[in-house]
């Protein structure tokens, strides 16, 4: 059976109805997804399944309004082919960042368009303070875009249930400990609520709307009010056992260097790399409550706090990066988060000439650094994308690299 891909990029395929529907309707709605819009032969032809499987997929989701019609495609001989696209009007997702000092939350309609967003500050991130302000925010919002809600997803700072690490520090949510989140915060607004990591929802952010978009394996360091790691694996985030994995901020970069603000180690990357590490410098020195556009307008007048900062983070991010590039062999790593961009371009150039490490090769398809693309809103648009993820991402076998042509 030939196997096929977009450019050289692996693509899902597809398994014939008596293996697994579920897995066929999110092969077929993430190819039509990437492309834009197809004709059922031309998806057939892309997902190796059977024109009458597609044929009743396509009907399916057409008929649930997740696709739509999009009419015919003008082309050579014969009855032109019926576009399928994927219907935005077909329901929302909604994603909640929950951060130690502001609530971002954002709609995302079926296609990944931005339908509604709003950002609060915070004050008080206990549980008592938290749930009731998350239910109005999730309300307002669901007004707001008026469509049909396909699922909630939450991302909060981790690490989860560490004893030692969790709730006790600047970087994290204080009364969260022992409390089983996901549970909370459904009952609090009356729907089912996805709770995932801050850094890994980024990540699957990046992957559906940003940098990862054609990039199936890559490492994403997220800039929340800490610093974390977010990592996509054959496309799909890898969590851990615990669903900690890449929790880089605890790892020592200097040793019996300074108290790690959250744990109270000596020297963790997080005590010199982090947004809240530059807020309190800047602190220091009489700038305080310091927004994102004050940050912008620091970096744009090169206050020396701020590039003091930077070049701290370009020297110990750079190890880090090859770390990285050792132990997962991604194929590049993003840098993105609640910083802005331009601060984050700088990170990027000044780290300079990065340590040799695998990824040290003459012939790389991408840098082996890259800036996200989804800015300000990443870890909210990751948290919208994750039930977005789950409806439209297909999560078992995908093909090689063959090229095919995909004009018809």
């Amino acid at each position: 059976m030939t196997i096929h891909t977009i450019g050289t990029h692996p693509v899902a395929i597809g398994k014939n109805p008596e293996r697994s529907r579920e897995h066929n309707r999110r092969v077929v709605l993430d190819v039509v997804r990437r492309h834009g819009s197809l004709g059922r032969a031309h998806i057939a032809k892309l997902t190796q399944l059977t024109a009458q499987a597609v044929a009743n997929i396509v009907d399916e989701l057409a008929g649930e309004g997740l696709l739509m019609e999009m009419g015919r495609l003008k082309s050579g001989r014969g009855q032109p082919p019926i576009q399928f696209a994927v219907n935005p009007e077909g329901g929302a997702t909604i994603g909640v960042e929950i951060a130690a000092d502001h609530m971002v939350t954002v709609a995302l309609d079926l296609s990944g368009g931005l339908r509604a967003k709003r950002i609060t500050p915070l004050k008080d991130t206990t549980p008592e303070h938290i749930l009731p302000a998350f239910a109005a925010e999730l309300a307002a919002v669901m007004e707001l875009v008026g469509a049909k809600l396909l699922g909630t997803g939450v991302v909060m700072p981790g690490p989860f249930e560490i004893d030692g690490m969790t709730s006790v520090g600047p970087t994290t949510l204080p009364g969260w400990a022992g409390l089983d989140a996901a549970q909370a915060l459904s009952e609090a607004c009356g729907h089912t609520v996805i709770v995932e990591n801050d850094a890994t929802a980024a990540a699957v952010g990046e992957r559906l709307f940003g940098a990862g978009l054609a990039i199936s394996n890559f490492c994403m360091i997220y800039f929340g009010v800490g610093i974390g790691l977010g990592i996509i694996q054959d496309g799909a985030p890898y969590r851990g056992a615990f669903g900690n994995a890449g929790e880089i901020g605890h790892v020592t970069v200097v040793p019996k260097g300074r108290p790690c603000p959250s744990c109270g180690q000596l020297g963790c990357l997080e005590g010199y790399v982090s947004a809240y590490v530059l807020k309190e410098k800047l602190s220091c020195v009489g700038i305080s409550d310091t927004e994102f556009s004050d940050l912008e307008k620091l970096h744009a007048d090169r206050h020396p706090v701020v590039e003091e900062w930077i070049d701290e983070a370009a020297t110990y991010l750079g190890p880090m990066v090859a770390m990285l590039e050792n132990i997962l062999d991604p194929q590049t790593v993003i840098l993105g988060g609640a910083l802005p961009d331009a601060i984050i371009e700088d990170i990027v150039a000044r780290m300079g000439n990065l340590p040799t490490s695998v990824a040290s090769r003459r012939q790389r398809d991408l840098p082996r650094v890259l800036r996200g693309q989804t800015g300000q809103l990443t870890a909210a648009l990751g948290a919208a994308a994750l039930p977005l993820f789950d409806m439209v991402t297909p999560k078992l076998e995908t093909s090689l690299a063959v090229p095919t042509d995909i004009s018809a």
